[in-house]
């Protein structure tokens, strides 16, 4: 729209910026009879569906399609192909000599030696096994022996059938009919009921899962945190992920808010409370009422409550605060009681999206790069002149991105003060577009959780493993029409899934490198009332 207008060309200032703001009030009305139109489209869909009838088509797996709003072709970094020797990364297991055939061989042929040939092969085949248990009976006893099986062998299948399944099923992203099927196909008879126990058996695993959430967290001072919705028992849930370089774990619980999160950093402990000068500040932007202050300031001071005792409190002392008030509360003393704990592995900054509840959890917050650049990918200026301003801010922004990157390789004080004075003046562009305006305005404000690379060059730019774990965890549910495919029978549970009255299910699930394979291990309430 007014491909030719150029304001500049505009000699009268006046007339200028009504131009101006003409043209921001089109943008303005247009964006907004877009989203009017989108969501007459969704009513409209809605009757019909009343009706009995069917709406529009939409896309994969019955979602809208979204504008691409990616960023991978700005942030990529073009590099030349590099091969890299892989003859020392190959280990040897069979070693096979090719001899010449003498017939072939001249009179004069001369031996020099071998030529290496490395090659590469995967077997996969049945191997049963036929036990033969000695059998012997003591009569002064009136006892029978019997010779054990080795280490591993319980029940009718091996323990590479079982290491197998859960690699096709958590690295693969396989349904169990599909793993059924390879098993058929290398010899394997196995029924679809028992390899759905053989995915789902919890012997040993849910120690396991704790001990590979606890290394992680433990193993780096940050930690990436991301959401995905997943069904528990036909209620929507969320699904919490924790990533590092070593590590992905995933706890489920009923939402996503502030404590939940801090559920999944404290790796679902019992919660714990405390009042002290640090709950004190965190909870002094809230503004609580004069009243419940005085309340409040009448609990215990500097001392560690459990969730009963702290409810008591509240019951007995603050009971004029209201539901937010009280809440507000119960988050400081929580937050305050997490960051001193010294009994457990205190996770000091946290790498995520803007998503408000996750602010205040840990002492510092780390935003994503490529979450604020989103925001910009989805201004849709229509008027020529902001179209270009948009393309010309971009083109800075990543080209400021990748300036940050290359501070990461090598961090010194001088490149860092002029990587944060070249932030200062990026975000202080002003252009003709209000829209685009306001949104880096919005990022000038998150200057220190951005900028947190400065100071800590190891953190990632992005949250993007973090959305990774949430896509492999979506497109488990997609394959399997359920969170964790092949559950379809009761499980055992966490001792501490029922320990309070009211709890909700969770689950944990955490990726550990366990050689010779990746091991996926989970615990996932399912409800013994109805077996889903």
């Amino acid at each position: 729209m007014l491909d030719d207008l150029q304001l500049d060309s505009i000699t009268d200032p006046h007339a200028r910026e009504v131009i101006q703001r003409l043209l921001n009030h089109i943008e303005t009305v247009i964006a907004e009879v877009d989203r009017l139109k989108a969501e007459n489209l969704l009513l409209r869909d809605e009757v019909n569906r009343l009706k009995g009838a069917q709406g529009r088509p939409t896309g994969p797996h019955g979602r809208t399609v979204a504008p691409d709003v990616s960023s991978d072709a700005e942030r990529r970094v073009l590099r030349g192909r590099m091969r890299q020797p892989k003859i020392d990364q190959i280990a040897i297991h069979r070693e096979v000599r090719c001899p010449v055939d003498p017939a072939l061989l001249p009179p004069d042929a001369q031996y020099k030696g071998t030529v290496v040939v490395i090659v590469q092969d995967l077997e996969l085949h049945s191997d049963n096994i036929r036990f033969l248990k000695e059998k012997w009976y003591a009569p002064s006893t009136g006892q029978t022996y019997l010779g054990p099986l080795p280490e591993g062998y319980d029940g009718q299948f091996g323990p590479q059938i079982t290491s197998l399944a859960w690699l096709l099923s958590n690295v693969g992203q396989m349904s169990q009919s599909k793993i059924r099927e390879v098993f058929r196909l290398a010899g394997i008879r196995v029924s679809s009921g028992h390899l759905g126990q053989i995915l789902i058996q919890q012997a040993n695993r849910d120690a396991e899962a704790t001990e590979v959430a606890e290394a992680s967290l433990a193993a780096t001072p940050w930690q990436q945190v991301d959401h995905t919705v997943t069904r528990v028992n036909g209620d929507d849930q969320q699904c919490h992920i924790l990533t590092t370089p070593l590590a992905t774990v995933a706890h489920t619980h009923p939402g996503k808010d502030r404590l939940s999160t801090l559920d999944s950093l404290r790796n679902n402990r019992p919660r714990t409370f405390l009042w002290n000068a640090e709950a004190e500040a965190i909870l002094f932007p809230r503004g609580l009422s004069a009243g419940v202050r005085r309340n409040r300031d009448l609990l215990p001071r500097d001392t560690v409550f459990d969730a009963a005792k702290l409810t008591h409190l509240l019951d007995t002392h603050v009971a004029n605060a209201g539901r937010t008030q009280r809440q507000w509360i119960v988050e400081a003393r929580a937050l305050a009681a997490y960051r001193v704990a010294t009994d457990e592995p205190v996770v000091q900054m946290l790498l995520s999206d803007d998503a408000p509840q996750l602010g205040g959890i840990c002492a510092e917050h780390a935003l994503c790069w490529v979450h604020d650049g989103r925001h910009y990918k989805k201004l849709r200026p229509r008027v020529a002149i902001h179209h270009e301003a948009l393309r010309t801010f971009l083109e800075d922004y990543w080209a400021y991105y990748h300036e940050v990157r290359a501070y990461q390789e090598v961090p010194t004080a001088t490149e860092r003060a002029r990587v944060e004075a070249r932030f200062d003046t990026l975000f202080a562009t002003v252009t003709d577009d209000d829209a685009l305006d306001d949104r880096i305005a919005k990022t000038r404000v998150n200057r220190t959780e951005l900028l947190q690379v400065l100071a800590h060059p190891e953190l990632p730019l992005h949250n993007n493993a973090a959305e990774l774990g949430c896509r492999a965890r979506v497109r488990r549910r997609d394959v399997s029409f359920a969170p964790d495919g092949a559950q379809r029978a009761p499980v055992a549970c966490r001792s501490d899934h029922g320990a309070r009255p009211g709890a909700q299910p969770r689950c944990i699930v955490g990726y550990a490198l366990t050689p010779p394979i990746i091991a996926r291990i989970h615990c996932t309430h399912i409800s013994k009332d109805n077996g889903s």
